[in-house]
């Protein structure tokens, strides 16, 4: 099932983080796609303010992994633009965080697009037709059985 919004302001955007973070359980995944300016980030903050996060939530550009303490768990907020090579996955345990108790949050998620794990929800960030607008979709991709 998708669910689809659109924001005129990045407070809107925030505010729809907030909302979405109520789905959230321990392991969650949220893949984020999009381009640069298309408000990845701003869904990340509302999605830590809804799980608790006190702390001022920032893009970890340089540092691939920024994390933060939640209320229901711990927050891992990844952002691999600036991945160079693959091997820093493994550098960084991302398997680990993967499989772990943690909720991963991770901006430019096709950059690691096979590494993904099979559940995770999807939310795919497009700018709109006027400056302030963006175009949200959010998609729970449901582990196949096997």
């Amino acid at each position: 099932m998708t669910t689809s919004w659109e924001t005129r302001s990045e407070a809107e955007t925030v505010s729809i983080g907030i909302e979405f973070a109520k789905n959230l359980l321990p392991g969650s995944v949220v893949a984020l796609f999009g381009e640069l300016g298309t408000g990845k980030t701003r869904l990340v903050k509302g999605i830590c303010i809804g799980l608790g996060v006190k702390e001022n939530v920032l893009s970890p550009t340089f540092t691939i992994v920024n994390e933060y303490e939640g209320e229901k768990a711990k927050i891992y907020h990844f952002d691999f633009y600036r991945l160079a090579r693959r091997e820093e996955l493994r550098e960084i345990g991302f398997d680990e965080y993967l499989g772990g108790e943690g909720i991963c949050l991770i901006e430019w998620a096709d950059r690691v697009r096979e590494y993904l794990p099979a559940g995770r929800y999807e939310a795919y960030l497009e700018l709109g037709s006027e400056e302030n607008i963006r175009q949200i979709s959010i998609e729970e991709i449901v582990e196949a059985s096997a």
